[in-house]
């Protein structure tokens, strides 16, 4: 398609596809990551845009899109607003369907607290920023937000381990910056499964 966002698939293979996931014997992971969704053909996970003159753009992830009350709109847009304040040094965000909850998660400077007005602040500037319906439904501080060795955030497996998957299935830590930064999620996720 020319002219018109889609989400980016790929039919034959190109030179920089990954071609396995470490610790991923079988492919399951692998296979689930890229194949699942559209079965046998590759679904790169990023909105793009062919234009007219041969170029092409990629405005963002499609698999980290939040769509709330239908008002759709990329983490990245969030994530710019957030880390724009000083308090704020990076963040996640989680948007969980089931129960339309949008948990964030802030990596905040030292000696900041994470109190009800910061709090406010943050669902504020995200009102008034990006929408109403963008305004996190909780905010938690973590150490750490959990990255793999390229830098990406694993806004996906995060929100796979707070509904339940065990890590072992969506994450392996030896592909993270940070080993350590996936566990403050899980004993989030442990939390809310006593509290449901």
């Amino acid at each position: 398609m020319v002219g018109e966002l889609g989400e980016l698939v790929i039919r034959r293979p190109m030179p920089s596809m990954p071609v396995g996931f470490w610790n991923d014997a079988d492919g399951s992971r692998y296979s689930a990551a890229y194949f699942e969704h559209y079965p046998g053909v590759w679904r790169h996970g990023d909105w793009v845009l062919f234009t007219e003159r041969g170029s092409c753009v990629i405005t963002g992830r499609s698999d980290a899109t939040l769509n709330r009350g239908g008002v759709r709109l990329g983490t990245s847009e969030l994530y710019g607003v957030v880390e724009e304040m000083d308090e704020v040094l990076d963040s996640l965000v989680v948007h969980l369907e089931q129960t339309d909850d949008l948990l964030l998660f802030v990596v905040l400077r030292d000696g900041v607290l994470l109190d009800d007005p910061l709090r406010s602040r943050i669902s504020d500037a995200l009102r008034t920023s990006l929408s109403p319906r963008h305004r996190p439904d909780e905010i938690h501080a973590v150490p750490a937000i959990p990255r793999t060795m390229t830098g990406k955030k694993l806004e996906l497996p995060v929100k796979r381990i707070i509904t339940g998957a065990p890590v072992s299935e969506v994450a392996s830590r030896d592909a993270l910056v940070d080993p350590a930064a996936i566990e403050p999620f899980v004993a989030y996720a442990r939390q809310r499964a006593e509290r449901a």
